[in-house]
């Protein structure tokens, strides 16, 4: 697809979420362009909804569940549960897309949540995961060339509210991305991102 189509659009299918992580989806892409976690770890099967309304907006995400997901073989052994902490990085992963899509270029870093809270489980013969975030908050940072998106989720396992993520938030970066690994370079060692704001 186009990028003026990726900007526009509403939902997104698994294959489309796919070539997002592949980074083959929009095929005149920002020279700086998002690039979602390809499977394992991407958490999200599609997005079924998908609006902006100014600096607030809303972004739907699901993931199907299967019995065999490889973290039910490792989390744990005769107690096999999704990690909590799989679902606020899809909590996460949305808040990115949702930036991107708003036309933030740069690579999407999770910047932390002020509140998790857990009332339920995801376990192997559940089927929907759905995640509602709502972006109370979308900052382009015009000196930087950044943008931060703030957003609070609600997940539900087949219908029933398991856990809420308050005020998650990420940050699209221009000019940290290491498309070069695993070769030694300048961005090849982690740290600060901004340095500059550092001292």
């Amino acid at each position: 697809m186009r990028y003026a189509e990726y900007l526009e659009r509403s939902t997104f299918s698994k294959e489309e979420l796919f070539g997002l992580a592949q980074g083959n989806l929009v095929e005149d892409a920002p020279a700086e362009f998002i690039r979602l976690p390809a499977p394992p770890m991407l958490m999200i099967d599609r997005v079924v909804e998908l609006r902006r309304d100014g600096a607030r907006g809303r972004i739907v995400g699901e993931q199907d569940i299967h019995f065999d997901d490889w973290f039910f073989q490792c989390h744990f052994r005769g107690d096999p549960v999704q990690p909590g902490c799989l679902g606020v990085d899809a909590v996460w992963q949305l808040v990115g897309l949702y930036c991107s899509t708003a036309g933030a270029p740069g690579s999407g870093r999770a910047l932390g949540c002020k509140e998790v809270e857990f009332s339920g489980q995801i376990r192997p013969y559940d089927k929907v995961v759905r995640y509602e975030v709502d972006i109370r908050r979308y900052s382009e940072l015009k000196e930087s060339g950044s943008a931060v998106a703030i957003g609070t989720a609600k997940v539900f396992v087949d219908g029933e509210h398991i856990y809420t993520v308050k005020d998650a938030k990420v940050g699209m970066f221009r000019g940290i991305a290491y498309p070069d690994y695993p070769a030694r370079s300048q961005n090849s060692k982690g740290g600060i991102m901004d340095r500059g704001s550092s001292s």
